[in-house]
C-alpha cells in the first residue's frame, strides 16, 4: 500500500476533513486559496486516488462525488502494519517504538490493550 504521495497526502487530508462527499471543485477551490494549483492537477491526483482504492465515487451530473473508503485512523494503521511486517524482528521494533511513546500515547496503548484483552473471544 504504503504512504500517499505530498499531493494525494494533501488531497485526501481534505477530504476526510468534510467527513462527506466532496467534489474536485470543492478541494480544488480550498487548495487554490494556500497555493497555486490546476484545477486538471486536482482532478487527476483524485481520480488516481479513486483507482488505487482509496477513493469512491458516485456520478452527479457531469462531476463525481467523492468519499474516503477507509478514514485516517484506518490509514494510519494500515501504514504501522506494513512498517511491523517489513520490519524484521517485530518485538525488538515494538519495544523501540512503545520507548518512544510519551505518556498520553503510552495511557492510550494501555487502554486498547485493556480494552482487546477484555473482549470475548
Amino acid at each position: 500500500m504504503r504512504g500517499f504521495g505530498e499531493l494525494e497526502a494533501v488531497v485526501m487530508h481534505r477530504v476526510w476533513a468534510h467527513d462527506g462527499p466532496v467534489t474536485v471543485r470543492d478541494i480544488f477551490g480550498e487548495l487554490a486559496e494556500k497555493r497555486s494549483i490546476a484545477y486538471t492537477t486536482v482532478m487527476s491526483t483524485m481520480d488516481n486516488l479513486h483507482r488505487k482504492g482509496w477513493l469512491a465515487r458516485e456520478r452527479e451530473g457531469k462531476a463525481y462525488r467523492y468519499t474516503a473508503v477507509a478514514s485516517r485512523a484506518q490509514y494510519s494503521a494500515r501504514l504501522m502494519g506494513e512498517a511491523l511486517a517489513d520490519a524484521g524482528d517485530t518485538e525488538v521494533v515494538l519495544s523501540h517504538f512503545v520507548e518512544s511513546m510519551d505518556g498520553e500515547q503510552s495511557a492510550a496503548l494501555r487502554a486498547v490493550l485493556d480494552k482487546l484483552t477484555r473482549r470475548p473471544s
